[in-house]
C-alpha cells in the first residue's frame, strides 16, 4: 500500500488518495489524504465497511494491496461498479488458482511452463532436500527446507494441508507484471530478491531479460491476471528458472518497478482515462 501512494505521488496525481486499514497506526495513514479505519477483511463487516467507505468519498478506483482484501474487492467488484468505483483485482477463480499452490501447479502443468517437482503426497519424494510449504500459505510463512527422510516424517506429523517441492539453490527472482483492464499482459519487469524480511523484498536489482519477461507475461495471461500481480521464480541446481508461486496484487517491492520507470499504478489510471 505504501508502495502504491508513493507511486501515485510521483506523478503528481491531484485526485484524493483514501488508505484503509485495520490498524490506526498504519503507516498509508500518515501518507494519504484521508485514513478509514475497516474491520480485518476476512471479517462479516468488511463488506458494509468498504462500501460506506465507497460512498462517503467517492472512490472511483480501488487497489487493493495486500493478500487478504483481493477476495472481497474480487466477490463485490460488480457491486462495486455500480456505485462508480472500480475495483482493480482479478476474478475469484483466478484468485483461487493463485492461493492454492497445488492448483497453481495442476493449472500451468498442461502449458510446459518450467515448474518444479511438486506432490501433496510425501511418499512420492525420492530426493532430499525438498520444501515443505503450506498449501495456502503467504507471506513465507511455515516454509520449511528438509534435509531427509526423518525430517519429512516429523513435518508429515506436525502439519496439514502441505506440499513439496524441489528445492531450487539459485537466485530468486520477482517479476512484476502488469496486464491491462481485459486481461492483456503490457509488461513485465524482472529483478534479483537479495534481502527479503517476512516475505517481502527489501534489497533488489532490477534486470532485462526478454524471455523471462516473455515467459511471465504468458503465465499471467495464461491464469487471466486482471492489472498487476508479482510472480516468484528460483533458478534449479541446473540453472533452469521455475515458478515458485503467484500473487495476483501489487507486490511488497512494487517500488522497484516503479523507480526502473514503469509506474504501475500510474499506468492503471491511464488505463481507466482511457490513455494508450
Amino acid at each position: 500500500g505504501i508502495n502504491v501512494i508513493k507511486s501515485l505521488k510521483m506523478v503528481n496525481f491531484d485526485g484524493k488518495i483514501v488508505a484503509t486499514d485495520s490498524s490506526p497506526l498504519s503507516a498509508g495513514f500518515f501518507m494519504a489524504d484521508v485514513g478509514e479505519m475497516t474491520p480485518e477483511a476476512n471479517h462479516d463487516s468488511f463488506v458494509d465497511r468498504l462500501f460506506e467507505i465507497v460512498k462517503a468519498h467517492k472512490v472511483k478506483v480501488l487497489m487493493p494491496t495486500s493478500g487478504f482484501d483481493i477476495y472481497p474487492y474480487s466477490e463485490n467488484r460488480d457491486k462495486l461498479a455500480e456505485m462508480g468505483a472500480q475495483a482493480i483485482v482479478s476474478d475469484r477463480s483466478t484468485l483461487e488458482v493463485c492461493r492454492d499452490k497445488t492448483l497453481t501447479f495442476q493449472n500451468l502443468s498442461k502449458n510446459k511452463f518450467e515448474l518444479p517437482f511438486t506432490t501433496s503426497d510425501p511418499d512420492k519424494i525420492k530426493t532430499f532436500p525438498v520444501i515443505s510449504k503450506p498449501q495456502f500459505g503467504k507471506g513465507s510463512r511455515d516454509v520449511i527446507k528438509i534435509e531427509d527422510e526423518s525430517e519429512l516424517k516429523y513435518i508429515v506429523s506436525k502439519f496439514d494441508n502441505m506440499i513439496f517441492q524441489e528445492f531450487l539453490p539459485g537466485t530468486e527472482y520477482t517479476i512484476d507484471v502488469l496486464s491491462d483492464l481485459n486481461k492483456k499482459p503490457l509488461m513485465a519487469v524482472p529483478r534479483i530478491r537479495i534481502q527479503t524480511k517476512a516475505g517481502i523484498s527489501t534489497k533488489g536489482r532490477i534486470i532485462r531479460d526478454p524471455d523471462l519477461e516473455m515467459n511471465c507475461m504468458k503465465i499471467a495471461e495464461h491464469v487471466g491476471i486482471r492489472g498487476p500481480c508479482c510472480i516468484q521464480m528460483k533458478e534449479s541446481s541446473d540453472g533452469i528458472i521455475k515458478l515458485i508461486e503467484i500473487n495476483p496484487r501489487f507486490g511488497g517491492g512494487t517500488m522497484f518497478t516503479t523507480l526502473a520507470g514503469a509506474n504501475f499504478p500510474a499506468m492503471i489510471l491511464d488505463m481507466i482515462y482511457g490513455k494508450e
